[in-house]
């Protein structure tokens, strides 16, 4: 699929994200979107590919013409087959980790050869089917390897495959993201006793491993710490490469985790910044000699995604505030359950769509869950809140309403992608429609009503 070169139209560029916002959440008004379902999901479609036309130009810039890249979408950051079609028309592939990925990437219509499949527990069906596709496979430890070893022999495959390393460079400000851990669960330990030794062994001892592979960036590992990672990778390929006499690692899949910045509209660090780090800490990486494939998620999606929610209610107790609205943990599961490390703005916007106005008050904002740490904010300061507002919650187009979180049989919302037209409007296109009550009766197992009898 031939890659798209721009970002938005000049007027959505100039408009900024900000402003895109805040006329698409008018126009979600004007157009009734919030009629019947009083919580929905936006998606801007401009600043999604302005951010994929940020990445594939970074490194463009720093590589020599002709070196094979495959950017690969982080699928679990934004499982929706509409904004992996979106992605594969800016020239994206697809990072599956498990069956259900690869089945979306496929649905998609992203090539086998433009994905990549990891997962730390891949069934031998899983391999199996993989290599038949010739979808990448990199393998996550020893036990893994052996398996493939079989799969190899049975049946050749156009699958490239790898290997993936934990570095284990050290955690970042948020430990149950932190993948390059001394303990890390994912991939072989490269620091251990004989973990290196055992590493450059399993390759010159099949031929076909021609890729390593590490993920050493996630939020709240800064950049020199993601970079200390991918020069472990590149060094261990050259080993292996010294030690085989030829060049038979030729791909270093470098992962993704770009940290994104949820206390402001800024983007950044930028895929620039990104580049410029790697390029400092690994000068080798960019001279042409290796393939190189990425894996970002969260920095591709977040800064372009709103939940927009009703205020059902506001009430005060024990002299707090407290506006009650649609919104709470089935879309935002991370910022209720660990608020500290997720922390999410909150934009106050009136019935009508338009930016609230008015003294800043102190004011708790609720979700409708039955539980009392169902909060998105605790005492933030916004204009004073009333029945029929609006709350916009923006950074959410990852791992936010796009990984729904079932809890009170919440249905999941509608989301949409809009656009600005050429008359200067806003056009809404289907994402993904709202779950309805039959279909959360269904996956009840009403079918099975009396099973238990």
């Amino acid at each position: 699929m031939a890659a798209e070169t721009h970002a938005g139209t000049p007027a959505e560029d100039a408009e900024g994200a900000a402003g895109r916002r805040d006329r698409a959440v008018r126009a979600a008004v004007g157009q009734g979107l919030l009629d019947v379902d009083p919580l929905v999901c936006l998606l801007d479609v401009a600043g999604i590919r302005a951010s994929a036309a940020a990445l594939t130009g970074a490194f463009a810039a720093a590589l020599p013409p002709g070196t094979p890249v495959l950017h690969a979408f982080a699928v679990k950051a934004a499982p929706l087959v509409p904004v992996l079609r979106l992605l594969a028309d800016c020239g994206i592939g697809c990072e599956a980790a498990g069956p259900g990925e690869l089945a979306l990437a496929r649905a998609a219509g992203v090539e086998p050869g433009r994905t990549v499949l990891d997962s730390p527990a891949k069934t031998t069906d899983e391999l199996r089917g993989a290599l038949a596709l010739g979808v990448a496979v990199n393998a996550d430890s020893r036990q893994e390897l052996e398996r493939l070893d079989a799969l190899v022999a049975a049946a050749p495959t156009r699958s490239p495959v790898g290997v993936r390393i934990n570095s284990q460079t050290g955690a970042g400000a948020i430990d149950a993201l932190s993948t390059a851990t001394a303990t890390s669960k994912f991939g072989v330990a490269l620091r251990d006793p004989g973990a290196r030794e055992w590493l450059v062994r399993a390759c010159l001892d099949r031929p076909w491993l021609t890729r390593l592979h590490v993920h050493s960036g996630s939020q709240g590992v800064p950049l020199p710490l993601i970079a200390a990672g991918v020069r472990e990778l590149h060094a261990l390929a050259e080993e292996v490469n010294a030690a085989a006499g030829r060049r038979q690692i030729d791909t270093l899949d470098i992962g993704g985790g770009l940290p994104v910045n949820f206390a402001s509209d800024e983007e950044t660090p930028t895929y620039g910044q990104y580049v410029a780090a790697l390029r400092a800490a690994v000068p080798a990486l960019f001279d042409g000699s290796y393939g190189l494939v990425t894996e970002f998620g969260r920095s591709l999606l977040a800064k372009h995604g709103l939940v927009l929610a009703r205020v059902e209610y506001t009430k005060t107790t024990g002299a707090r505030p407290i506006a009650v609205t649609h919104a709470g943990v089935q879309v935002a599961t991370r910022t209720v359950y660990a608020p500290a490390a997720w922390p999410l703005r909150i934009v106050a916007y009136d019935a009508q769509g338009a930016p609230k106005t008015g003294a800043p008050v102190a004011q708790d904002v609720a979700g409708p869950a039955c539980f009392a740490g169902d909060l998105l904010a605790t005492a933030r300061e916004l204009p004073p809140l009333a029945p029929g507002d609006l709350i916009g919650v923006p950074d959410t187009g990852a791992y936010f309403f796009t990984a729904h979180y079932g809890y009170n049989s919440l249905p999941r919302p509608a989301v949409h992608g809009f656009t600005r037209t050429a008359a200067g409007g806003i056009r809404f296109a289907p994402v993904r429609p709202a779950q309805d009550l039959p279909s959360i009766v269904a996956e009840a197992g009403a079918a099975f009503r009396d099973a238990l009898l």
